[in-house]
Formats: structure tokens, C-alpha cells, sequence
């Protein structure tokens, strides 16, 4: 009897595991496009990301205090950009948002590529300035991009299926952010950094191809009806209509009455997972140069791939953690999530090693595949309707905090702790990591204390939005 209840849990168990990828073979031409296009983008962001820092250290002649502010410049400027632009597609829809945005990042980027070519390094200098300017196209693009996906998939789903094209999308971004890890190694041996960031150049325009034709405007708009007619079957439907009707000042003050910046629960629970999100910082403020620096052999040389290895386990892990916890209170597993991710740092607090450095990424991951996509899901299905865009933002906002503070002490730990051209054995990385793994669990002690006053908020808003 025992061995049969083993197997049954076992079958349940894989059959929930694999139904996210069932689903997604099984999705609407719509959602694989921007499922598709997220792929591409997660290859092409992620990619400039882990290089960015050294390419501002070895072309633009930067050090490592300013490098790491110029990619919290890029990181935290498309955060910033999210708040004001991520109601682009709640006013232009997803399809156009979705081109437009994807077309002004193909601008910044091939600037960004090309600023090297254009004067003289060092700090100030023809080619810093130009390359800010290709970052800005990139913050600009991104901050209507990433909303609008997210928006996107609200419209291209059901009830029932919501929470797996969260998890899916999440997931399939750091699918994309992955790859970087297994191509950039031999295009940047065989053609530099400035080669690679060419071929993400050209992967952009890939990723617009397949937004154009694959969410062409019919698709768009037959899609777009589905939910319309679905909504109008749901409890909201009465209010949802009065929303639809509102013009100029009442739509104003619709906005304003229900803006997220006004709901104090709200905020705090965004504003609290500043410190574990620092983590996320790390991947590419402080990773690429702790392994390149700390490390010998295989790390060293492919540190792309080490630091890349976060988003292939999200990806695996993602879509099956959302379906095993998707009955679980929402509250407890950000507190077990944020715990699970925040405390593997201390791991890094003994030293530089491979095993700990995979233990490390691995029990991370884990913790942020259980607590980050529920944290996106439950921002989009709280927002009032035509409000999902500026929710989205709003919701990023301490991200972007997230990255500027931490882009302005990261440099500094490196140079201190872990500077360039310095023999391994006179490295302090362990302090580092230390203080790193106290900020980072101060998160989940914070979700602790306010427990009592979060919990019942949170499963009203929830209740409301179903």
C-alpha cells in the first residue's frame, strides 16, 4: 500500500512538474511570441550585462568604482524608465509597445557597440559620453518593454492559466539569460568584447522580426477580444465597464485615487525586498570580477558561463516550484523564499571554491524561483484594470533603488577586498560576502516583523482581484 501511495505521489508530482512545459508547447501564437521574443531579449540584456563592466574597464578606461556605477547607471535607469513608460502599454497596446521599444533598444545598442570608435577613454571622455548615450536608448526601450510582456500576458491568458504564463515568462527570460553563457566565451577569444556585443546587436533585430510577424495585428486583436469576452464574465465586469467609460478628468482621477504610491502595505512590501534583491545586483556588479579575479582555470577563463548559471535553474526550476506552491499562501513563501535566497551567501563567506560557489548559485536560485515570480504576479493581478503598465512599474521602482545602491558601494568592495592584479592568496573576499549575506537576510527578518499587519492585507487584495 505504501509503495503504491509512493507511486502515485510520484506521478502527480512529475505531472506537475512537466505541465508548464506542456503548456507552453500548447500556447497561443500570441503568448509564443513574446515568450520567443523574452528569450532573444534574456540573451541579448543578460549578455551585455556580465561584459559590461570589464568592457567599461578595458575600452572606455574606467575603474572599477565607476565601471560598477555605469552598469547601475544602465540597470537602474530602465527601472526608473518602467515607472514612467510602463503605462506605454496600457494606452498603445502590447504590439506596438512591444516593436517600439525593441526598435529604440536597437538604437542603443549599436551606439554602445560603436562608442569606442568614436574618441578618446578615460572618464568624460568622446567615448564615455557616447556610450551613455547608447545605455540610454537601452534604459528607454527596456522601461516599456518589460511591462508591456508582463501586461501582455495578462491579456493572452486565462484565470487558470495565468500563473503559469508568469512563471513561463520568467523563466523563459533567464533561459535567455543562460545562453550568454555558453556563446560568449568563444565569440569574445575569437573576436573581443566589442564582437560579441555585435552579435546581440544582431539578435535584437531578430527579436523585432518575430514580435512583427508572429504578433501581427490580426492575432493581436482576436487575442485581445478573447479577453475582453472573458472578462466580461467575471464578477468585475460591472466595474470594469464604468472603468472602459470614463473620459479625460474622471479617467484622471481614477488614476489617482487608485495609484500603488497611496496604499502604505504596498509599498513597504516592495520597499522590504530591497536587501535580498542586492543579490541580484551582484550577478553582474561583482560576480564577473570575483571570478575572473579569485579564480584560476575553467572559472576564470569561462566566467560567463559561472555567472550566467542563475538563469539556466531558474528556468528549470521556475516553472515547477510556481506549480508545487501555487496553492500556498502567498506571504509565507515570500518569507521562505527570500530566506532560502539570502542565507547560501554565508556559504561565500569561506572563501573562494568552486563547490561553494555552485552551492551558493543553486540554493539561491531556489529561493528566488519561490518567492520572485509570485511577488510579479501578485503586482499585476491587484492593479485595477488599464492600470497593469504603471502597477508593473511602480512595483520596480525599489529595483531601481536596489540598483543604484548597491552600483555605489560594489566598486568600492572590489577594490578593497578583491582588486585587479593581485595575487589570490591576498584576497579578502570572505569579508565581503559577509557583509553582503547580512544585508541580504534582513529581507525575510523584515517580512517576519510585519507579518500580522501584511498578511491579511495581502489575501484581501488577492481576493479582490480574483
Amino acid at each position: 500500500m505504501t509503495e503504491a501511495n509512493n507511486t502515485n505521489v510520484f506521478k502527480q508530482t512529475f505531472k506537475e512538474v512537466t505541465e508548464p512545459f506542456v503548456g507552453l508547447v500548447k500556447a497561443s501564437r500570441a503568448l509564443w511570441a513574446i515568450n520567443l521574443s523574452y528569450v532573444v531579449e534574456g540573451l541579448c540584456y543578460f549578455g551585455v550585462l556580465s561584459l559590461l563592466a570589464i568592457y567599461f574597464n578595458d575600452f572606455v578606461g574606467l575603474n572599477d568604482i565607476k565601471a560598477g556605477q555605469m552598469v547601475g547607471m544602465l540597470t537602474a535607469g530602465i527601472t526608473l524608465a518602467m515607472l514612467f513608460l510602463g503605462a506605454t502599454v496600457d494606452w498603445i497596446g502590447p504590439r506596438k509597445s512591444l516593436l517600439i521599444s525593441l526598435a529604440i533598444m536597437l538604437v542603443g545598442r549599436i551606439i554602445l557597440t560603436s562608442s569606442t570608435h568614436v574618441g578618446a577613454p578615460g572618464l568624460w571622455g568622446t567615448a564615455h559620453i557616447v556610450s551613455i548615450l547608447g545605455m540610454m536608448g537601452i534604459v528607454i526601450g527596456y522601461g516599456i518593454y518589460q511591462p508591456a510582456c508582463y501586461a501582455a500576458v495578462k491579456f493572452f491568458t486565462t484565470k487558470e492559466t495565468a500563473a503559469i504564463g508568469y512563471a513561463m515568462l520568467y523563466a523563459l527570460m533567464n533561459l535567455g539569460g543562460f545562453l550568454p553563457g555558453l556563446i560568449s566565451p568563444p565569440l569574445r577569444k575569437a573576436s573581443g568584447i566589442l564582437g560579441v556585443f555585435w552579435v546581440y546587436v544582431a539578435l535584437t533585430v531578430v527579436s523585432i522580426l518575430i514580435i512583427y510577424f508572429l504578433l501581427s495585428r490580426k492575432t493581436e486583436d482576436k487575442e485581445m477580444e478573447n479577453f475582453k469576452k472573458a472578462s466580461e464574465t467575471t464578477k468585475q465586469s460591472a466595474e470594469d465597464n464604468a472603468i472602459d467609460q470614463l473620459k479625460g478628468k474622471e479617467k484622471l482621477k481614477f488614476y489617482i485615487k487608485n495609484f500603488p504610491l497611496r496604499d502604505g502595505r504596498f509599498m513597504f512590501f516592495i520597499f522590504v525586498l530591497i536587501p535580498v534583491q542586492t543579490l541580484f545586483a551582484h550577478n553582474w556588479l561583482t560576480l564577473p570580477q570575483y571570478f575572473s579575479r579569485a579564480f584560476t582555470g575553467v572559472v576564470q577563463d569561462n566566467f560567463e558561463f559561472f555567472v550566467n548559471l542563475n538563469p539556466i535553474l531558474i528556468f528549470l526550476l521556475t516553472p515547477a516550484i510556481a506549480v508545487l506552491t501555487a496553492k500556498k499562501d502567498t506571504y509565507k513563501m515570500m518569507i521562505i523564499g527570500t530566506f532560502v535566497m539570502s542565507l547560501p551567501t554565508f556559504i561565500l563567506t569561506l572563501g573562494p571554491s568552486m563547490y561553494g560557489v555552485i552551492a551558493f548559485i543553486v540554493l539561491m536560485t531556489i529561493g528566488e524561483a519561490m518567492w520572485q515570480p509570485r511577488f510579479l504576479q501578485w503586482i499585476a493581478e491587484i492593479a485595477p484594470k488599464n492600470m497593469t503598465g504603471i502597477y508593473m512599474g511602480i512595483g520596480q521602482f525599489p529595483w531601481f533603488l536596489t540598483k543604484v545602491i548597491t552600483s555605489m558601494y560594489s566598486g568600492w568592495f572590489l577594490m578593497k577586498y578583491c582588486p585587479k592584479d593581485v595575487p589570490i592568496d591576498q584576497l579578502h573576499t570572505e569579508t565581503m560576502w559577509l557583509v553582503y549575506a547580512f544585508i541580504a537576510v534582513s529581507s525575510p527578518v523584515g517580512l517576519i516583523i510585519a507579518r500580522r499587519w501584511m498578511g491579511k492585507d495581502m489575501e484581501r487584495k488577492l481576493t479582490q482581484a480574483a
